[in-house]
């Protein structure tokens, strides 16, 4: 093959064909994107729960606002609703395995319950109830202002009420499908 019919071949396949994008196409495109890693937590009526995140972003800082997306498949996507209060727990590079845990990979997290997660790194009740990474590059307390559903995913929007800011280091990322430090 020579390389115009290989680079002819490569943009089809990120195109994908008739105008469709085939959704392991679209997975295998978003794993090249580098993004922070963060725990997102809550504390309802059926305790602290949480999850493994990379799609949080900053929507606004006057007032400041952050939105989360949250797949409604997982076990805790209720309690995120139903709490209407969550904390936004940015990893250093030296977290990974919090995020495994909360992510339910490795260590057979795939089986532990929301109390239990906890076990792994040091947690501190934040101003608003909810639980914060002690030692969290910097932790976001919100109250939810609005929940959109969008597909499988519900995105939280956040009312930012406070922040703790910890120590400015290497920060958790994942790529690839793969954590890194940078």
């Amino acid at each position: 093959m020579d390389e115009t019919t290989r680079q002819d071949a490569e943009h089809a396949a990120v195109h994908g064909a008739g105008g469709a994008v085939e959704a392991g196409l679209y997975r295998e495109a978003m794993s090249r994107l580098v993004a922070a890693v963060h725990v997102v937590t809550t504390r309802g009526a059926s305790g602290r729960a949480g999850f493994t995140a990379t799609a949080v972003a900053s929507v606004s800082d006057s007032p400041p606002t952050l939105l989360v997306c949250l797949n409604r498949r997982i076990h805790s996507a209720p309690a995120f609703r139903q709490a209407g209060v969550f904390a936004v727990n940015m990893l250093a590079g030296e977290q990974q395995a919090v995020a495994q845990v909360f992510g339910g990979k490795g260590g057979g997290a795939g089986g532990m319950s929301g109390e239990e997660r906890f076990a792994t790194g040091t947690w501190h009740e934040g101003r608003l109830g909810v639980p914060c990474l002690r030692d969290a590059i910097a932790a976001f307390e919100c109250r939810l202002v609005e929940v959109r559903t969008i597909a499988t995913h519900d995105v939280l929007v956040g009312r930012v009420e406070a922040v703790t800011l910890g120590a400015d280091r290497a920060k958790l990322a994942y790529l690839g499908r793969s954590f890194l430090t940078v």
